[in-house]
């Protein structure tokens, strides 16, 4: 069975890799130096992790990413900081555009022989969990992200590191961690490609009835295994991965749309509406009418000069 895991090669020459598209998150170049690329083909559209850390920054598109057991809606501008092993994938809803740097820096990683490195170590522990920075964190960072995809050798790497202690020092109101809990998967996984198949099952048909018997059928695993082997890799039980999704939509779709909430619940799978009022206050904390109004106050808040 193919592992998940994916090996990033790092370029010759070079300690850390840049990475952009400008269309698909499955077509994706490696920048080598100004002027120079190499195409390359891309992980972020679909579940994976890697060995490598990894900075993303959105600069166009919208979707759903999914890092750990985070669900959670992103658009242009979105920026996070993802720790090894976390798994993590972007579904976007259309075309989209971006930047990544990757990087790894084990214990026996001459970066670290720099004493002024060290206050680093607990950042990049925090960062297990997934990180997006927001305000003037995130705009200035997108601006050094953006700088090191044009600059020579020496000056991507100072870049780097700006982009570090930037980070590192970003205050509360600029930060949130993204899963709940901390994820460090192992380096080979059996599992990995069949749970793979079942979210990209789950992500497809989640407005449709959806049966663990089909899910079983998809990935070639019993039920004990299967839902132990789901929980490990994603955080969530099958049923809370998919009542979270169909919530996602469900909030989505309040914030930019106009149709009744029940409609709404209906086409992204709920069928008892008692059930999704429930599930929607106990995760939400307010009700989907109080939601849709709150989400409305903020976007004519954002729209003012």
């Amino acid at each position: 069975m193919r592992l998940l895991r994916e090996r990033i090669p790092l370029p010759s020459g070079h300690s850390f890799r840049v990475i952009r598209w400008a269309h698909d998150l499955r077509q994706v170049e490696c920048v080598l130096a100004p002027g120079r690329v190499k195409k390359i083909a891309g992980e972020g559209a679909h579940w994976h992790y890697h060995a490598e850390m990894e900075l993303t920054l959105f600069t166009a598109g919208e979707g759903t990413r999914f890092v750990g057991d985070h669900i959670g809606k992103f658009e242009a501008g979105d920026l996070v900081l993802l720790g090894e092993r976390l798994p993590h994938y972007w579904h976007t809803g259309g075309a989209s555009s971006g930047v990544s740097v990757q990087w790894h820096f084990p214990p026996s990683h001459p970066f670290w022989a720099f004493p002024e490195m060290l206050p680093l170590v607990d950042f990049f522990r925090r960062s297990r969990r997934g990180i997006r920075f927001t305000g003037q964190t995130a705009a200035a960072v997108k601006t050094m992200l953006l700088d090191i995809t044009s600059a020579v050798a020496p000056t991507r790497f100072a870049t780097l590191l700006r982009v570090f202690a930037l980070l590192a020092a970003a205050p509360e109101r600029d930060r949130g961690l993204l899963s709940v809990r901390s994820f460090v998967l192992p380096t080979q996984s059996h599992y990995q490609q069949a749970i793979r198949d079942a979210m990209r099952h789950l992500i497809a048909h989640f407005r449709d009835e959806v049966r663990l018997a089909d899910i079983l059928q998809i990935t070639r695993l019993s039920r004990p295994t299967f839902s132990r082997q789901f929980k490990k890799h994603s955080g969530r039980t099958f049923s809370e991965f998919l009542k979270r999704l169909r919530l996602e939509a469900v909030c989505n779709e309040l914030t930019g749309g106009s149709r009744s909430v029940l409609e709404i619940a209906l086409s992204c799978g709920f069928t008892q509406v008692s059930f999704f009022n429930r599930t929607f206050r106990r995760i939400m904390k307010c009700s989907p009418t109080e939601f849709r109004v709150k989400q409305g106050k903020l976007a004519v808040v954002r729209q003012l000069p």
